[in-house]
């Protein structure tokens, strides 16, 4: 440290140069960030406070979870911002009503939480502008979720301001939002500076017996060192009379703080208890709180002197595991107590959801009043886009309820919301809170449909589907609205299936459906109008269902409804891809991932997620594909859930590095066969053939397509498998394979009729053509195909055109169309294919640079991605919203980029290939 510095803390000089290099970075006008991990007590919280004084003439920000505190939702990533809110008119209006929604202050729909982080992102960026800016946040575990991951988003996305963010976190077990940042694990003091702490803080000699207890019990733990000496049990058990036997550190810790503790005053130990019952550490509230109780102002001053408590701008206790001890020492009658006068002085217009908290705490005795405000508070989570903190108030008020029916239905709607919030365990549990209740015919029905959803989610997809088209049998006497709905879900898990489903298969499903639930009478609802097209797509054929299908996508594009989009979206996606309808497909994908990010909805979003990889990869954006793998890997590893990688295979075959793809994508089939996901294997069967179609390695890419193409009830990838086995069969030589693939592409691309599917239908025809007809396929080809946004395979048509030319001997035409796809093929980053052009472009006698490509390839998918929109003419502001980065970041990037492309200005990166 500098002279004008603190000096290092004993023991922890390496944790110290660390936070001292973090600081130099972030004077330098770098981000940092650093997790601090380590045992409680072990020093974490010291280190952060050393860190506060190091920076003292800087911007400072602090804060802390609270364990009571998990189920609020944006409770801890408000108490870091509230000082800066001042501030949000500098941000887009998009990302300030965002916040403004999240944070309670103004009502809107749920806010997409990739928009609230790059709101919280620009809002910390803008205050470091000025000065920098170090937020700390203690005791990183009791976040609640969704402010856990919001700051781990922005952790993730700061580079190029003067902005740190530090976290202190005890090892956690299974979800761990902050994992993979950069970390610093604390460990126990060795023996020479434990000794000298504990001589440091001894307030006299020490008996040498007690010295070496103390020193065995705390394990180099700094905590226990300062506070064992105060606790008596330290003295008896070096006398022998203590139970034998290692005892946890932390219990020791926490007896200690109780010694002192119930040392202090009645009227102290009681103001200690109301302090700790409320986390937010409000002055004004623990004083009306106070005067509640009867307790005099006097009563906060042995706390403050015994070196308890700290009451300045906030109330803040010595350390956190001295508040969780008080609370959890206390007789449940104090406890009650207690949180009933918070929930008194708390103002039930501002803070409603606090006061509901608090009053739940209050009673163990059912309470309709008390369970109606935790219902009340559960809607308003949700249109914050809290799910988890809807469903534990969910959770609560079903507990609270003391009618047996009504405490059914809602906690089958919390298991509900903890399904939908990643947390399978928790919901099954609600579920039978559910069925113990008073659950009428059709409510045991719907808990059933809500246990097949939790199959669906935690275990093999196969397995899961005679449970849920039993549920839809069941239900078609009860509520045929909720049958059909109940039949939909079960026929979007049969396509997920696939050919792996062996008990019923989606021809079974939907005849099951049309014989059970005939069409509405009245105006069909959305569900309806999608049950519709898919039972007619599997039974009828595809000509047949054209029409309807197209119906159901239209209704589909038009809904706003969050439950529903969430519900349907990846099947009516899949309906519309079906029917080569980019624009549809894209835009539902779209939304189905915006709003799963919204209303925080963990267990769809991987789903969504996974088809925008692919929608992105259509329209040649592998960049923007590549980044939204590491989103879904952490999304994934967040709610501990498994989905077979749909979008890494995809993207893996497009970009065409042949080990890593092949690798990636046996992966991927291995995990969707484990998963029964007969479509994931489809998929993975997809992507072979476009990588070895790609690589000129013809014969593995048919049979690759063979396999994908295999099996019509795949949607999707048996129709643009057909597409790679015309290709294939061509070129090595299968001519029949390719002219049978041809018939069934023909059929199904005429009747969808769009420019996608004209487009590759003319292009697989010319493959099998020649002369002048060949070339007019081509021609047209490429016309219909410029059309759309699929530019991918604009590109991939511009290659066969050129091959073709230049095998009739045209040169100088081949180089144009061959130029063009390996243009576009390097800007998308599809190294296989931009190689393969670069190979016919040789043939035709033309010599190829390879500067250019070689430092397109050079950049980053991130840099790509940045370069293209800069490129486009989107501002720093506009790149950074699109990407989630703030715009000092995007300009840190295209210096980059410059340097990388040889270029010193964004006007010049027009002329980059």
């Amino acid at each position: 440290m500098n002279g004008d510095g603190p000096e290092p803390l004993r023991g922890r000089r390496r944790e110290c140069v660390a936070l001292n290099g973090l600081v130099a970075e972030v004077e330098a006008g770098r981000s940092a960030v650093l997790v601090l991990r380590g045992d409680a007590g072990i020093g974490k919280s010291a280190l952060l406070d050393h860190l506060a004084v190091r920076v003292a003439g800087h911007q400072l920000a602090r804060g802390a979870g609270a364990e009571s505190e998990m189920e609020l939702p944006f409770a801890g990533l408000h108490q870091l911002c509230a000082p800066f809110l001042g501030r949000t008119g500098s941000l887009p209006p998009p990302q300030a009503g965002a916040l403004s929604t999240a944070f309670g202050m103004s009502a809107g729909p749920p806010p997409d939480r990739f928009l609230v982080g790059l709101a919280v992102l620009g809002l910390l960026t803008d205050v470091a502008a000025r000065r920098p800016l170090f937020c700390l946040v203690d005791d990183a575990q009791w976040l609640d979720r969704v402010s856990a991951q919001t700051l781990a988003f922005v952790a993730r996305r700061m580079l190029a301001e003067p902005l740190a963010l530090i976290f202190a976190t005890r090892e956690q077990r299974g979800r761990d939002d902050l994992a993979g940042l950069p970390e610093l694990t604390l460990r126990g003091l060795d023996d020479a500076d434990a000794r000298a702490l504990l001589e440091a803080g001894a307030e006299g000699p020490m008996d040498e017996r007690i010295r070496d207890r103390v020193l065995a019990e705390a394990r180099g733990n700094p905590l226990a060192l300062l506070e064992l000496p105060h606790d008596r049990v330290g003295a008896e058990a070096a006398e022998g009379s203590a139970p034998h036997g290692p005892r946890r550190v932390t219990g020791r810790i926490e007896r200690s703080y109780l010694a002192r503790v119930r040392s202090l005053p009645v009227p102290t130990q009681r103001l200690l208890l109301t302090a700790a019952a409320e986390p937010i550490g409000d002055v004004s509230l623990l004083r009306s709180a106070m005067e509640r109780l009867g307790i005099d102002a006097d009563a906060v001053e042995p706390a403050v002197k015994a070196g308890l408590l700290d009451v300045g701008t906030l109330v803040r206790f010595r350390h956190p595991l001295l508040r969780s001890a008080i609370y959890r020492s206390a007789e449940l009658a104090e406890l009650r107590e207690v949180h009933r006068v918070l929930a008194a002085a708390t103002d039930p217009g501002l803070d409603p959801d606090r006061r509901a908290w608090h009053l739940a705490r209050a009673t163990v005795r059912p309470d309709e009043a008390i369970a109606e405000e935790l219902e009340s508070s559960a809607g308003r989570a949700r249109a914050r886009g809290g799910t988890a903190a809807a469903a534990a108030f969910l959770a609560h008020a079903a507990v609270l309820t003391p009618h047996p029916r009504r405490k059914a239905t809602r906690a089958l709607a919390a298991a509900q919301a903890k399904l939908r919030a990643g947390a399978p365990t928790a919901a099954r549990d609600l579920l039978e809170l559910a069925r113990t209740g008073g659950l009428d015919e059709l409510g045991r029905a719907r808990a059933d449909l809500v246990e097949a959803r939790i199959s669906f989610a935690s275990r093999r997809v196969d397995e899961a589907l005679p449970h849920l088209l039993a549920t839809a049998r069941r239900m078609v006497p009860l509520d045929v609205d909720l049958a059909r709905e109940t039949f939909l879900d079960t026929l979007s898990a049969a396509m997920v299936a696939g050919s792996l489903a062996s008990d019923a298969d989606v021809r079974e499903v939907a005849a099951a459906a049309r014989g059970a639930c005939p069409p509405p009478a009245g105006a069909p609802r959305n569900a309806d109008l999608l049950l519709n097209a898919l039972t007619t797509r599997f039974l009828d054929g595809y000509q047949d269902a054209v029409a309807v299908s197209r119906e159901a996508v239209r209704a589909f594009r038009g809904e706003t409804e969050p439950d529903e989009v969430l519900r349907w979206s990846w099947a009516a996606s899949a309906l519309a891809a079906d029917l080569w309808d980019h624009e549809g497909w894209t835009e539902l994908v779209t939304r189905h991932a915006r709003t799963a990010r919204a209303v925080g909805a963990l267990t769809e979003l991987p789903l969504a997620l996974n088809s925008r990889v692919v929608v992105h990869t259509t329209a040649g954006e592998l960049d923007a594909a590549a980044l939204l793998i590491a989103e879904i890997g952490r999304v994934q590893e967040a709610v501990g859930s498994g989905f077979s990688p749909y979008g890494t295979m995809t993207l893996a075959a497009w970009q065409g590095r042949a080990s890593d793809a092949t690798s990636l994508i046996e992966a991927g089939a291995e995990e969707a066969l484990g998963r029964g996901e007969g479509v994931g294997v489809a998929v993975a069967c997809r992507a072979r053939a476009v990588l070895f179609n790609g690589l000129g390695r013809y014969e593995e890419a048919l049979d690759a397509a063979r396999w994908a193409s295999a099996h019509p009830q795949d949607l999707v990838a048996a129709g643009w498998g057909l597409v790679e086995l015309v290709e294939a069969g061509v070129r090595s030589g299968h001519l029949d394979e390719a002219e049978a693939a041809l018939v069934r592409l023909t059929r199904d691309t005429d009747a969808a009729a769009t420019d996608w599917a004209q487009g590759v239908q003319m292009r697989c025809r010319a493959l099998l053509s020649d002369g002048t007809a060949a070339e007019e396929l081509y021609r047209e080809a490429v016309e219909r195909l410029g059309c759309t946004r699929v530019t991918i395979e604009t590109a991939r048509t511009r290659l066969l055109y050129g091959e073709w030319l230049r095998r009739e001997s045209r040169r100088a035409d081949a180089r144009t169309q061959l130029r063009m796809a390996h243009t576009l093929f390097s800007r998308f980053g599809a190294q296989a294919y931009a190689e393969r052009a670069v190979r016919e472009l040789r043939a035709t006698g033309e010599t190829v640079a390879r500067r250019g490509a070689a430092a397109v390839t050079a950049l980053t998918p991130q840099e790509s991605q940045i370069a293209r929109l800069a490129r486009d003419g989107l501002t720093n502001s506009e790149i950074g919203a699109q990407l989630f980065l703030s715009p000092h970041t995007v300009e840190w990037h295209l210096r980059k980029v410059y340097a990388k492309l040889g270029i010193t200005s964004r006007r010049m990166l027009r002329d980059v290939p």
